[in-house]
Order: structure tokens, then C-alpha cells, then sequence
């Protein structure tokens, strides 16, 4: 039976809300950089352990990324996809899981952009139909 990940306790869900929300304050101050190089380079600033061969962080990078949607939605500010793709690698840095920030456009009638975060070629939050611009 192929390993799986156990489940969070109420200590470590506290833990984990109180990480991402402190990551969105220090990124959304960030937001004023001049360019998203620099912002994704300030999101994965972070201290870390080495890497370790996990053969659930595919897993792990996944569930990172649906509570970091979870915990960001219901927030009362800004919540759209860069800040929440910065708030990600930032999670994602301080636990040494690699993930590529990715910049999309779509040229429809109106010029479109989105961001979205991937871990070994595979999107952790939604891509959409955007085409790839630049990744990070």
C-alpha cells in the first residue's frame, strides 16, 4: 500500500494558519516590489532544512495549497492569485519542497494575466487556460 499523509492535529492546524497568515502579511508588504523576479525571489528568503527524499512531498505540496486557498479566501483583503502563489512558495521554501512560480496570459478581447504554483511540473493551485509567460 502506497504511503499517505496523516492527518493534521488541531495544534498543527493552528501552527500552519498562523505561518500562512504571517507569510501573507510579509508578502503583501512585499508587493511594492518593482518586479515579480523580486518577489519571488523575497518569498523563497526564508530559512530551511535540507531537502529531504520524501515520497509524499507531492502530496504535501498539495495539501499546502488547498489550506493556503482555504485560509486566504475567507480573509476580507486581497486574496487573488499572486499573493497567493507567493504565499505558497514561501510555505513550500520553508519546508525545502522546490515549486515553480509561473506567470500566464490569456489574449482574448482584454489582455488577461494569472499566477499559479507548480511542484515537479504539475500545478498546486489552478492554472486555468492561461498561456505560460515566465517561470520562476
Amino acid at each position: 500500500m502506497p504511503p499517505t499523509l496523516r492527518r493534521l492535529t488541531p495544534g498543527a492546524k493552528l501552527a500552519l494558519v498562523i505561518e500562512i497568515l504571517t507569510a501573507y502579511a510579509r508578502m503583501w508588504r512585499a508587493l511594492g516590489h518593482p518586479d515579480v523576479l523580486g518577489l519571488a525571489r523575497k518569498a523563497r528568503d526564508v530559512r530551511s532544512g535540507p531537502r529531504l527524499d520524501d515520497p509524499l512531498e507531492h502530496q504535501v505540496a498539495r495539501r499546502l495549497g488547498k489550506i493556503v486557498g482555504k485560509v486566504l479566501g475567507v480573509l476580507p483583503t486581497d486574496s487573488r492569485c499572486l499573493i497567493r502563489s507567493l504565499v505558497l512558495v514561501r510555505i513550500l521554501s520553508r519546508r525545502a519542497i522546490p515549486s515553480t512560480l509561473v506567470i500566464g496570459v490569456m489574449k482574448e478581447s482584454d489582455f488577461k494575466a494569472h499566477a499559479w504554483v507548480e511542484h515537479d511540473g504539475m500545478p498546486i493551485l489552478p492554472a486555468g487556460p492561461y498561456t505560460r509567460l515566465m517561470e520562476m
